[in-house]
């Protein structure tokens, strides 16, 4: 059985990063910040994965978020996927040669499936997460694009089908709801779309402690958790609730050299 998956996930925006609820962002710190706060090459031992996301609402500067992302991969030495404004096969070029291991889609593969597709083919499934965000309504479930300003025309099973054809190697799949908020996976609507998938299905939006970690990875048809609450998980907060989980018999697994 494939060991399932604790990320984390930064978010940047403007030459920061940023604390994300329900895709309002607040400027937390820095680059220096982060790496005073986060000590990576620690941290890293508490990680299965490393996501770096670009949420800058204006016009994006890829090439200086390639520069953050060369920036925090040289800290840590786990798989980094970075994404955010990738329009182009020389947009990823120059994320994965600036460190990173895979890349997430967004826009793209709504707005230029041919793209996704050639990346693909470039690449390999295996190096493509497809990210999904989405509000839970009376209307049903709703997919956003463009750092959640646009709403599309898919439902949200339908989108997620739609990008398993595309040969995405996984689905990112996040609450804007939930974002930020500390209270918890949305685990009712996940529930309920899993099974649609048979490429490994990532959940984000609403972790705030250990507990939601754990319930995420208790539930079968989920390969990975991410969190990228940086209040609740500062200093010990990742080591702890990974050693917490290993205790308990997870199936994760364990990194740390020492124990």
């Amino acid at each position: 059985m494939l060991r399932k998956r604790i990320i984390f996930t930064l978010i940047h925006s403007d030459g920061y990063f940023m604390q994300s609820r329900n895709f309002r962002l607040q400027k937390v710190g820095n680059l220096l910040w982060l790496e005073k706060n986060y000590k990576f090459q620690h941290i890293s031992f508490s990680l299965d994965e490393l996501i770096i996301l670009d949420a800058t609402r204006n016009q994006k500067n890829l090439s200086q978020f390639a520069s953050i992302v060369s920036g925090v991969v040289n800290d840590v030495f786990i798989p980094v996927a970075a994404g955010g404004g990738i329009r182009s096969l020389a947009d990823a070029d120059l994320l994965f040669k600036s460190g990173a291991d895979k890349i997430v889609l967004n826009s793209l593969q709504y707005e230029n499936p041919l793209i996704v597709r050639e990346l693909v083919e470039k690449y390999g499934s295996q190096s493509i997460i497809a990210s999904v965000d989405y509000k839970s309504t009376a209307e049903g479930h709703l997919v956003y694009v463009n750092d959640g300003s646009k709403k599309i025309e898919y439902s949200l099973k339908e989108y997620l089908t739609y990008l398993e054809d595309l040969g995405v190697g996984e689905i990112y799949l996040n609450s804007i709801d939930k974002d930020g908020t500390g209270f918890g996976y949305d685990l009712e609507t996940i529930l309920n779309v899993k099974d649609l998938l048979s490429i490994p299905l990532i959940i984000a939006g609403g972790a705030g402690n250990e507990k939601h970690l754990l319930e995420g990875l208790k539930t079968d048809g989920i390969a990975a958790v991410a969190t990228a609450n940086l209040f609740n998980f500062i200093g010990d907060g990742l080591p702890n609730a990974r050693n917490h989980i290993i205790s308990l018999g997870e199936n994760i697994a364990n990194w740390n050299a020492n124990s």
